[in-house]
């Protein structure tokens, strides 16, 4: 049996907000969803799955559709500006440092 991943509200939300501007951007196009699917190379139902924004298609796929649009590179960007991770590796810098003099 597969096992469904569980994501948190706010995860299901985000992924929603995706398909629906992958969604919008396909209409700013002028791309139907049969034209979509086919260049994406996958079934109509996932993309329109993607569209919706379910967790169930995998990541792949949503790249796929990304990249027909020419937005491939919007993922390369998520997490490039991780000031957070950024604090977090300064202040354990800082702490070596301190324990080291």
């Amino acid at each position: 049996m597969k096992r469904q991943t569980k994501l948190f509200p706010k995860a299901l939300k985000a992924l929603e907000m995706l398909g629906e501007n992958i969604k919008l951007a396909r209409r700013r196009r002028g791309i139907t969803s049969a034209l979509m699917a086919e260049r994406a190379d996958m079934s109509l139902m996932t993309l329109r799955a993607i569209e919706r924004g379910s967790p169930k298609v995998s990541m792949g796929n949503y790249m796929s559709v990304l990249f027909c649009l020419g937005m491939q590179d919007d993922m390369a960007g998520v997490g490039a500006a991780d000031v957070l991770g950024h604090d977090l590796q300064d202040a354990r810098l800082l702490r070596r440092k301190g324990g080291m003099a």
